[in-house]
């Protein structure tokens, strides 16, 4: 397994190969049990697919980290994900890695730019919705994530030093959820 970590250091796509001599001991790692086929060419080792956000761009290219996974990396709730979630494009044909698990969301393209920032999490630069977009979803996707998530999401918000009510607003209206989250912020303030 060391030399495996030397080697890769997590996820590697045969893309990232400089060597047949590199192929033949991705190759040699996967079937002896030290690494993990993710997709097509793309090899993972268990360490790195136990983090809480791997390299999502490595496994599924073009998504967006968003909901649950959101709300944990903004510390808006003290629920730990069970599962990654990711946004991607609408009718967009993908091949869902095995491990790590996931919930896939397909966004229509436009919502995909909405609020999206980059940030860097366990040495991955990874696509991920921003603090006022996560609140957003959080009321977009309120029936499928729970009131009670909701909620909390909400109410941490609120109780952030760093908030931007007023981008929150622009953001909810863009995602057309102004309404509901007006109601919600007059039953909280």
């Amino acid at each position: 397994m060391e030399e495996t970590k030397k080697i890769f250091e997590g996820v590697i796509s045969t893309e990232d190969m400089q060597s047949l001599a590199e192929y033949k001991r991705t190759h040699y790692a996967h079937t002896s049990g030290k690494l993990v086929h993710v997709r097509r060419g793309v090899y993972a080792t268990l360490e790195a697919l136990a983090t809480t956000i791997p390299d999502v761009e490595a496994l599924i290219p073009r998504s967006v980290v968003c909901l649950h996974s959101a709300f944990f990396y903004h510390q808006l709730t003290t629920q730990i994900p069970a599962t990654l979630s990711v946004a991607i494009e609408a009718n967009r044909p993908i091949k869902a890695p095995q491990f790590p698990p996931m919930e896939i969301y397909y966004w229509k393209k436009e919502y995909l730019e909405i609020g999206v920032t980059e940030a860097e999490i366990e040495g991955h630069t990874v696509r991920i919705t921003d603090l006022e977009r996560t609140v957003c979803d959080a009321i977009r996707y309120r029936n499928k994530i729970g009131m009670d998530t909701c909620g909390e999401v909400l109410t941490t918000y609120l109780l952030l030093p760093n908030r931007d009510i007023a981008r929150l607003n622009m953001i909810a209206r863009q995602m057309r959820v102004y309404n509901v989250l007006t109601t919600y912020l007059q039953t909280r303030l």
